[in-house]
């Protein structure tokens, strides 16, 4: 380690980068088939984006990190295309109209093929999720014809259906490069995805009577699915425990949430988490009301005893407070 010492001085790398090159080195040693790399933070300037993948896949795009990304969708949409690299196809999982052409112009002046999954794979939901089920069912078509009359994914959130597209036409692509990927493991793959992988924090049920239910969604367009799927529950009083980080436009995800739920408001233990008492702030500047209680951890315990077995316990807001808790109760 000391022959890396001066390089370190010199770089100065920051936590995250100093776990990607570790990552990279694991993976190196341990000469793994596939590394499925996601970009940490916007793209073209990410450190994972060292690498040349077999392929590239961009989920939706919403406002986030407006202060390193830039504050219109087609700015952040140009730093997620940063990944996109000369002889790697590329996909787009979801078609939006503000940001296709940035997809498209990087594409084609880098001359490579460039596919909106969701134009060709059509995911919809067989039945209403119950509150308390295990996965979620779709029906899948391929150019309108069906490919999968019911695939069961193991990821709740009702976002999921915008994922598969993109996650399908990547599967398909692989195999066009020579990769065996038989139609059990895929329907394996997605089914069990949370125990293969240790993925965790997507609509993950972790306390029934009352239902506590987390999820990562961190930005506008997540917490508006997020918001719409608590929508669609049955509880009597709504509790949600609520942290974020400084670099948000907090105003606007505040706007997305229920006036209705009481609020709990907390602050993951990290630099970059925006005070408890400054989220409750602007959250009653918008009319949402709680209390502070500063660790995620103690306002975890408070929405927990307060509410009822017909209640429902929702934590969400930052990735960090997500992760805070599901180390607690995994």
């Amino acid at each position: 380690m000391e022959q890396w010492r001066p390089l370190f001085e010199e770089v100065k790398p920051s936590f995250f980068e100093m776990c990607v090159a570790l990552a990279f080195q694991y993976f190196a040693e341990e000469k793994v088939d596939i590394a499925i790399v996601e970009v940490g933070l916007g793209g073209r300037l990410d450190s994972t984006n060292i690498i040349t993948p077999l392929v590239s896949l961009i989920t939706n795009i919403s406002f986030d990190h407006q202060a390193l990304l830039g504050n219109t969708l087609p700015l952040i949409a140009a730093e997620k295309a940063g990944i996109i690299k000369p002889g790697v196809p590329v996909f787009i999982s979801q078609t939006q109209a503000e940001v296709a052409a940035v997809f498209a112009e990087k594409a084609q002046r880098l001359g490579v093929p460039l596919t909106f999954a969701d134009q060709h794979y059509q995911a919809s939901k067989i039945a209403p999720q119950p509150a308390d089920t295990e996965t979620q069912r779709f029906r899948v078509k391929l150019d309108d014809a069906p490919v999968f009359d019911e695939i069961e994914v193991g990821l709740l959130g009702e976002y999921q259906r915008f994922n598969l597209p993109g996650v399908l036409a990547v599967l398909a692509d692989l195999q066009r490069q020579g990769f065996q990927i038989p139609e059990a493991a895929v329907r394996q793959g997605l089914r069990e995805v949370s125990q293969l992988t240790g993925l965790r924090g997507r609509w993950s049920i972790i306390g029934r009577h009352p239902l506590v239910v987390c999820d990562t969604g961190h930005n506008e367009a997540g917490l508006r699915l997020v918001t719409a799927q608590l929508a669609q529950l049955r509880y009597r009083q709504l509790h949600i425990v609520l942290g974020v980080v400084n670099d948000k436009d907090v105003t606007k995800m505040l706007a997305i949430l229920p006036p209705t739920a009481i609020y709990y408001f907390c602050q993951a233990s990290i630099p970059r988490a925006l005070p408890a008492a400054e989220l409750a702030e602007r959250a009653a500047s918008v009319g949402l009301h709680g209390a502070v209680y500063g660790p995620v951890q103690a306002a975890v315990q408070a929405a927990r005893a307060a509410a009822a077995p017909d209640d429902v316990v929702f934590i969400g807001g930052s990735t960090f407070v997500v992760a805070e808790v599901e180390e607690l109760y995994q």
